[in-house]
């Protein structure tokens, strides 16, 4: 039986690292992600370390981000950001495209993905005109 975590099937640290970096990347890139990009501040660099630490934790690795700042409560540090359904879809078009660029195994890539989307999913907290 294989105990490895998404956290060891990804690549440890440095395929967090390569997978956040490339969200970032793409958020600031793509035209169609103009929506959730404006919900960041202009340097993206302690939205990327924070994604980072969180997903290290939440993928089975060190909880960096548990250890800095304590429960992530990631809905109530959300709640100050106007989130819609657009920049939840923003949010998931930059990660969708970001796991299909650095995640190699297909099954992992749709099970990550898959569970995104829900997180992305619970940060709205605005109704949709």
């Amino acid at each position: 039986m294989s105990t490895s975590t998404p956290y060891d099937l990804i690549g440890g640290e440095a395929g967090v690292r390569r997978l956040v970096q490339r969200f970032y990347a793409l958020m600031d890139e793509l035209p169609e992600a103009a929506a959730v990009r404006a919900v960041h501040p202009p340097s993206l660099a302690g939205s990327e370390q924070k994604l980072f630490e969180y997903f290290s934790g939440w993928l089975g690795g060190p909880p960096l981000f548990e250890a800095k700042y304590g429960h992530p409560r990631l809905r109530a540090r959300h709640l100050p950001f106007s989130i819609g359904t657009r920049e939840r879809d923003e949010w998931l078009l930059c990660m969708r495209r970001a796991l299909d660029e650095t995640v190699e195994h297909e099954q992992l890539r749709e099970l990550l993905f898959e569970k995104m989307a829900g997180l992305a999913d619970h940060m709205r907290n605005r109704e949709d005109e």
